[in-house]
């Protein structure tokens, strides 16, 4: 049985998870050195205490970047291997790459 929108946010879901992907897509296949350098390039930031935590929310960000995110709120599973979008009736979790994952946990 198909779910269907039970809130006004889930007709937004759609287009918010899809420009997320665009952006994830950006870093899935480069080296953990391009993602450093990507996530620095994107976010004119470079993090101060390079630990998991800092990492998770840098990757979060570049995810985010240009999203209106339509009430849609967004953070990096606790195990870094997805992002978690919470807001709507249904929670829907994006897949971060395996390369992604190893810039996170370093």
């Amino acid at each position: 049985m198909p779910l269907l929108p039970k809130e006004p946010s889930d007709l937004a879901l759609a287009p918010v998870a899809a420009n997320i992907d665009h952006n994830l897509a950006r870093l899935r296949d480069m080296s953990v050195e391009q993602i450093d350098y990507e996530v620095t390039l994107q976010l004119n930031y470079v993090p101060r205490r390079k630990d998991a935590t800092e990492r998770a929310e840098c990757i979060r960000d570049v995810a985010l970047r240009l999203v209106h995110m339509h009430g849609w709120h967004a953070e990096v599973t606790e195990d870094y291997a997805r992002l978690r979008l919470t807001g709507g009736s249904v929670p829907i979790e994006l897949a971060l790459s395996p390369t992604i994952h190893d810039y996170i946990v370093g």
